[in-house]
């Protein structure tokens, strides 16, 4: 999800990127888990049971893509090329530990990759203004339990707290095929929220990235009885075992060939609207370093040739991936949208660069237990 880009009438200003905010923080009450100080973990505010009921199939197709309206102009900036701050690392996927990657040539999409629904915090739930969606995928962790997506799809920097009801649907398609036994992979309600404390504190774009942990998932049957919606529920078990998850890695090169997946739905700048947010969509290319935005902090920001508009964002950068096994590694999160060459149509997006800060932060997440939702 990106946010829409409002002109700015500066002399040669010719770019202009569209971002959500960014930080390192952790939602809900602490864990067990040891993790450094800048790494803050905090449990959901919202009981599982009421996020998942909250989420009617009526109001899952009224929420909106989550759009922060931030912007800048950085026309004739170049890009930064700050070298790793230590030695490329990577945990394999799951199912792919101790097994070869086959190729394929055809693009396969990855079940793990979904849409999250959340309301905004302090404001009333039951007004439809207040309902949001992002993208996001399911991880590699200890306890197969863990989506990642962008700091500003958990966290809101206005009123300095977490989003409210959040879920995670993974290989989401269409709002009547979630419910009443279509989604064969269940929905997945929050437990802790894990970012950096840069997002929260300094709104650094460039920690614009988070993990979650979420409880089992369960499949809902939905059915509405004068008036009312009731429900039936079963527990389907833990997100890695049922869709996988995308391995991990940090400290690459600012120049890879990656895939990016998500569910756009917003408009361009000039109004034109391509996508609609009901299935998911991909891009390829090759990233590069992109150019600083220091009105938001973002110096280190990594991306590629890309037109998604607001509803992609916390979708995975995936470096490596095969098509076969439908995984390789996260290298990136959606965050921010640019338009590099001033027709007010998105061109490119990026994401913060993944080094070992971002490792902190993935390693807190991926040892941290959750279970069954009830």
């Amino acid at each position: 999800m990106y946010s829409r880009a409002r002109r700015i009438a500066i002399p040669l200003a010719g770019l202009v990127a569209i971002g959500l905010a960014a930080g390192t923080v952790s939602g809900g009450a602490a864990n067990a888990t040891t993790a450094p100080s800048d790494v803050v973990s905090k449990n959901s505010a919202t009981p599982a049971e009421q996020a998942i009921q909250f989420w009617t199939p009526d109001r899952v197709k009224l929420a909106t893509d989550h759009d922060d309206g931030l912007d800048l102009s950085s026309k004739g900036v170049k890009g930064s090329n700050d070298a790793p701050d230590g030695p490329a690392g990577s945990v394999p996927p799951i199912g792919a530990e101790k097994a070869r990657s086959t190729k394929s040539k055809h693009v396969n999409l990855p079940n793990t990759v979904g849409r999250v629904f959340f309301t905004l915090p302090k404001a009333d739930p039951r007004n439809p203004k207040n309902w949001r969606y992002c993208s996001a995928s399911s991880v590699q962790g200890k306890y197969r339990n863990l989506v990642a997506t962008s700091a500003h799809c958990v966290y809101d920097t206005k009123k300095n707290t977490f989003y409210d009801n959040w879920i995670f649907i993974p290989s989401y398609w269409d709002g009547d095929r979630v419910w009443n036994g279509k989604a064969p992979y269940g929905i997945y309600a929050a437990k802790t929220f894990n970012a950096h404390d840069d997002f929260v504190v300094k709104e650094d774009y460039d920690f614009d990235y988070a993990f979650v942990n979420v409880f089992n998932g369960i499949k809902v049957n939905w059915e509405k009885v004068n008036g009312q919606w009731k429900w039936t529920v079963k527990n389907v078990g833990r997100l890695g075992d049922n869709v996988g998850g995308q391995g991990f890695t940090w400290n690459r090169s600012t120049k890879l060939n990656v895939f990016s997946f998500g569910y756009p739905a917003g408009e361009h700048p000039d109004g034109d609207k391509p996508f609609t947010g009901r299935t998911m969509k991909y891009c390829y290319g090759k990233t590069k370093a992109m150019p600083e935005a220091k009105k938001y902090n973002l110096q280190e920001h990594t991306g590629f040739k890309c037109s998604f508009t607001a509803g992609a964002s916390g979708g995975p950068f995936i470096y490596n991936y095969k098509s076969a096994s439908r995984t390789g590694y996260l290298v990136g999160v959606n965050s921010v949208a640019w338009d590099t060459d001033g027709n007010d149509r998105y061109d490119h997006i990026s994401s913060p660069y993944f080094n070992t800060d971002t490792y902190k932060v993935y390693k807190a997440a991926a040892n941290r237990w959750t279970g069954n939702w009830r």
